[in-house]
């Protein structure tokens, strides 16, 4: 034979590797040579042998008649137990492989469908605007930049701050230009510039310059 003792885990390895290419010990049908080494094994082998669980898990199947047959002594049986008869329909020697990719393939496909159910699910669109606010201040000696600092002090849920700039209004006066995007169910712009004009030390008024919805 092709492997030694199969009590030690080089000889275990070696059944295994010779049951991975052979359905039997010797031949193309049970013997008395596949009795001798289920005896010798004594009991199924662990997974990490699966050729050999799946051989002796086929031996295992057939009752004592048969394996009488096959010219070995066949395993006692305890006293009231009905011997087991093997099907042919259930008899599968790569039933453990198969099983295992069937399993493989409904987790597999199991996650595909979870995948798939997920990007389905859409998040519901946030109605946003984008706003440019004029902030005038009340004369050409106002801190512009402190004003700005001011103005961006104002936080709201569902405000951001955007890009800035100093616009000439005339008699060296610049009014300050900032953009901002609100949620327009969070934000109401009408309390964002009273919040603005609250700074009376720097703001004169606040002027809509822009709103378009995105």
């Amino acid at each position: 034979m092709a492997f030694g003792d199969v009590k030690t885990p080089q000889g275990l390895k070696e059944l295994n590797d010779f049951l991975a290419d052979n359905s039997y010990i010797s031949g193309y049908e049970p013997s008395k040579a596949d009795l001798s080494v289920f005896d010798a094994l004594g009991k199924a082998p662990s997974g990490d042998f699966p050729h050999v669980l799946r051989w002796y898990k086929h031996i295992a199947s057939f009752d004592a008649t048969e394996k009488a047959a096959w010219g070995g002594s066949p395993l006692p049986q305890a006293a009231g137990a009905k011997p087991t008869v093997a099907d042919d329909d259930d008899v599968d020697l790569f039933g453990s492989d198969d099983e295992e990719d069937a399993e493989a393939a409904r987790i597999r496909e199991e996650r595909v469908a979870a995948y798939a159910a997920k990007k389905s699910k859409k998040p519901a669109l946030i109605a946003k605007s984008s706003v440019l606010l004029d902030v005038k201040p009340w004369d050409d000696e106002t801190d512009m930049k402190e004003m700005e600092k001011h103005v961006r002090t104002i936080e709201m849920d569902g405000l951001l701050w955007g890009a800035s700039k100093l616009v000439p209004v005339g008699y060296g006066i610049n009014k300050l230009q900032i953009m901002c995007v609100i949620e327009d169910d969070k934000v109401s712009i009408d309390l964002l510039t009273e919040k603005i004009q609250e700074f009376e030390d720097f703001v004169q008024s606040v002027d809509i310059a822009a709103f378009n919805k995105i």
